[in-house]
């Protein structure tokens, strides 16, 4: 193992033996309490950031991804850009760490994970063509049925 830094940039540690994958933790207060409470300030944020069509979707035990899904819509490229920054700024500001982030340079489509909350910024063609509040609003199927 060494350690390797240049001036101006954090430490960084790099093992010889494999590659450490990085999770994303569940917020360090791990209860439905943390999660509502971490919902509660992204749909804060997302109305501050003038989001259209949000959409709150209960994951909490129907998927190991988290407890909510967010979806909401952003006018253009340029506004779905501005509420991810804002609510990135907002969960920093709040407490909740920094959260990982995908898609960040087209602008089409936003991920942002906090552990317990996925919000997805869309631009309302991309956010239709997809359609996944359909996917995650389908009817649950009884195991008895599978049988």
């Amino acid at each position: 193992m060494f350690c390797h830094s240049e001036k101006g940039k954090a430490l960084t540690t790099v093992h010889a033996k494999g590659k450490t994958h990085a999770v994303v933790p569940k917020s360090p207060e791990r209860s439905a309490d943390a999660a509502a409470r971490a919902l509660q300030a992204v749909l804060t944020s997302l109305e501050d950031s003038k989001a259209e069509d949000i959409a709150t979707i209960d994951i909490a035990g129907k998927s190991a991804l988290g407890d909510y899904m967010v979806v909401v819509s952003g006018r253009s490229s340029r506004h779905v850009m501005a509420i991810s920054d804002h609510l990135l700024t907002d969960l920093k500001d709040e407490g909740f760490g920094t959260a990982r982030v995908e898609g960040q340079d087209g602008g089409d489509w936003i991920l942002i994970d906090t552990g317990d909350i996925i919000v997805h910024v869309f631009r309302p063609e991309i956010r239709e063509f997809y359609n996944i509040e359909k996917m995650w609003a389908a009817p649950e199927i009884d195991e008895e049925t599978l049988h």
